[in-house]
């Protein structure tokens, strides 16, 4: 019994993790932050929990993250008019290939939302 429980929950585990979205890829973002609408194009680089790579608005940033489950979180620190910025991206991964979630920006502790999908720019 111990053995087709566990085969079970394995086989659950499993199905749920391949149903979440690849993250390695480019991903265009659409965030809205104090009501500025904004979009960007962010390049991931999944390994394990580990998530890298950069996005790009104005400026091509280096971005770090993990993935936790079907949660990812991601952040990148930026300026704006000579203040540092960190803007911290948190979601939960489900079974469609688009996903959203919330962006807190700091030091001004003003959050947004941002949804993201593959991108269709093929370019480099």
């Amino acid at each position: 019994m111990k053995i087709v429980l566990a085969a079970t929950i394995l086989l659950a585990a499993t199905s749920a993790f391949a149903a979440s979205p690849n993250l390695t890829g480019k991903w265009t973002i659409h965030q809205s932050i104090a009501g500025n609408e904004s979009d960007m194009t962010c390049t991931f680089v999944r390994i394990d929990a580990k998530l890298t790579g950069s996005c790009k608005g104005d400026k091509e940033i280096p971005i770090t993250g993990t993935v936790d489950g079907n949660k990812v979180t991601w952040k990148y620190d930026t300026d704006h008019d000579g203040t540092a910025l960190t803007l911290t991206y948190t979601a939960t991964l489900g079974d469609s290939e688009t996903f959203s979630g919330n962006v807190d920006v700091q030091p001004y502790s003003i959050t947004g939302d941002f949804t993201a999908a593959p991108s269709k720019d093929t370019s480099k």
